[in-house]
């Protein structure tokens, strides 16, 4: 064999070698009723879940816990599903900026000891979807 033919095998399988060890890091979109079910027999592989926080009939955040004064890194609230199932969730870093605002929330996390513990939290704000009329002087 050449080299150049050995060195292309080489190539081909280093790419083969991260494309398999990067899909083991994916994860699926569930409910919290399947991530519940996950829990239950023992898997705890991370899983996405998409929501909306319990707001209020003002659009205010309701049953959502959270003292920076205490501790920044504990931040709590109810998250609704998609199947419209309630699950407190449990995220342990400071809240994100503009949490009270975002559309729609995705938790990447895991179901533990009957809570729902967040690793990250992805949200959708209206405001940064909205088309803004530009004026012209």
């Amino acid at each position: 064999m050449k080299k150049t033919h050995i060195i292309g095998l080489i190539v081909i399988a280093i790419c083969i070698g991260v494309i398999v060890s990067t899909s083991g890091d994916t994860s699926a979109y569930v409910t919290f009723k399947e991530a519940d079910e996950m829990a239950a027999k023992g898997n705890k592989s991370k899983v996405h879940v998409v929501g909306k926080v319990k707001k209020d009939a003002n659009g205010q955040l309701t049953e959502f816990y959270y003292k920076p004064e205490i501790d920044p890194n504990y931040f709590v609230f109810k998250l609704i599903d998609q199947n419209n199932q309630e699950e407190e969730v449990v995220y342990l870093n400071p809240k994100p900026q503009d949490f009270e605002r975002a559309e729609q929330i995705v938790v990447i996390g895991s179901t533990q000891d009957q809570i729902f513990k967040a690793d990250k939290i992805l949200m959708k704000c209206p405001s940064k979807y909205e088309e803004k009329e530009l004026k012209a002087n």
